[in-house]
């Protein structure tokens, strides 16, 4: 357990970086590709690879695509292998207030989720938005089928289906902020999403991140995140938290 910390603490960080959809740039980038490999008493492989690109596909409107493959093994053992994409179409996104469309697709091996995908829209209400600081403000509802490999839930109202179909509302609030003369940048981004035809069905997530810019394109990064969903497989728990630091290579 010591050792897995230790990579945990030293790994680069695989949680994305926030791209602003106001920006006024037509394309931009974020590229992570890292590895560990650990021979002899214990073996550990780790391997993740994560992109962040938005652009412009027509006048006023922006996608935005975050994209992840994590793989992970301990003593020959898999620990992980999921996939997540995150998919937002914002319109008119220079505006105070404006519409997005989105489209969430992932699995987890950890969580024993075999498939999961969102499909929402909402609006999004600019607080704060200049070229180096913004805040932001997001309200969205979506409908969710989550897939699981096994049909016994820490909830076992849900016990008997492996599939669990519902509509969900949610707020995000995310923001970035240049501090001390742009020697120092905070990020944070965090979300509630509750079901709204399920009590008790709900997640959340805070992420926060800190960056010292080493160069135009290269930035040190120390990242936490903090998730947690009220439904899962039986005996799990229903807390992840990481503490990741690492490199963010951008085209910006």
């Amino acid at each position: 357990m010591k050792k897995i910390i230790i990579v945990l603490l030293l790994f680069p960080s695989i949680v994305f970086s926030q791209l602003n959809e106001s920006d006024t740039l037509n394309f931009k980038a974020r590229l992570s590709l890292t590895g560990f490999w650990q021979g002899g008493n214990v073996e550990t492989i780790i391997f993740r690879a994560t992109s962040d690109i938005s652009f412009k596909p027509w006048e006023n409107a922006v996608f935005k695509t975050k994209n992840s493959y994590v793989y992970q093994e301990f003593g020959k053992v898999k620990a992980d292998e999921d996939i997540l994409s995150l998919n937002f179409l914002y319109l008119n996104p220079k505006k105070k207030i404006y519409p997005l469309i989105l489209g969430f697709i992932s699995t987890n091996f950890r969580r024993e989720i075999d498939l999961r995908y969102l499909f929402g829209a909402g609006v999004t209400f600019q607080v704060l938005n200049s070229k180096k600081n913004w805040l932001k403000f997001s309200v969205t509802s979506e409908y969710e089928n989550t897939n699981f490999s096994k049909t016994n839930f820490n909830d076992t109202s849900y016990n008997g289906d492996a599939t669990i179909n519902t509509m969900r509302g949610t707020i995000w609030m995310n923001g970035r902020y240049h501090l001390f003369k742009d020697k120092l940048i905070l990020n944070h981004e965090s979300y509630y999403q509750p079901s709204l035809e399920q009590r008790g069905n709900y997640r959340w997530q805070a992420d926060v991140s800190l960056e010292l810019p080493i160069w135009k394109f290269l930035n040190f990064k120390i990242n936490y995140l903090h998730t947690f969903e009220s439904v899962v497989i039986a005996n799990q728990k229903q807390e992840d938290r990481f503490l990741t630091f690492g490199l963010t290579l951008k085209s910006y």
